[in-house]
């Protein structure tokens, strides 16, 4: 099963893709951590995603597009399925991930939307940051508001996009952890392809 969480920074993705993750063997595919990886290993796309990322501004394009599309195309992820977390992150990207999926004759079966309210997000960012002593750079409260607001100008235009082909799906992204893993079941498991992967 191939599915993709969309929703703004700080509305919890990372933390329920994990979570389906283990209960339904699929792999997690952060597009954040792949680059954080690679500029770990200190590569020249790497550190040039890093100081990207660092700013809270969107990876180019072809840069995402790339590491995603090699990524998927892993065997052990065509045979257990993945998450996608972070990506797609502007229209470009979800049409060009279509494209290359269509191609590949490999299926998206859930598109789901982690709903937030603004207001209560950010004040869930400053507490956070707060909280977190020595967090990654672009984990301050004031580079994750401009994250959102980047998420506002170019991400939230691919929910019309998905809803239009009748493809999106919705969550309270505002409940409790364990009440938005609830409802992610739900939906997961009316799928064929949960109840064949599921323990």
């Amino acid at each position: 099963m191939n599915i993709v969480l969309m929703g703004p920074p700080g509305c919890g993705k990372g933390t329920q893709a994990q979570r389906l993750e283990k209960r339904y063997g699929m792999v997690h595919l952060s597009t954040g951590d792949i680059l954080r990886a690679a500029a770990a290993a200190g590569t020249e796309a790497g550190l040039r995603a890093k100081a990207i990322l660092d700013r809270g501004d969107l990876v180019p394009d072809d840069m995402v597009v790339g590491i995603i599309v090699e990524r998927i195309e892993d065997a052990e992820i065509r045979e257990k399925g993945f998450i996608l977390d972070g990506f797609p992150r502007t229209v470009v990207q979800a049409e060009k991930l279509d494209d290359v999926l269509s191609e590949k004759r490999i299926d998206i079966h859930h598109i789901i939307e982690m709903r937030v309210d603004e207001a209560a997000l950010f004040a869930r960012i400053e507490r956070r940051a707060q909280e977190s002593a020595g967090a990654r750079a672009d984990d301050n409260a004031e580079t994750l508001k401009k994250r959102i607001v980047v998420y506002r100008e170019q991400t939230a235009p691919i929910l019309p996009y998905y809803a239009r082909s009748g493809r999106l799906e919705t969550v309270d992204g505002m409940a409790e952890i364990d009440d938005v893993t609830t409802q992610l079941g739900a939906i997961l498991e009316n799928s064929p392809q949960a109840k064949r992967t599921a323990d």
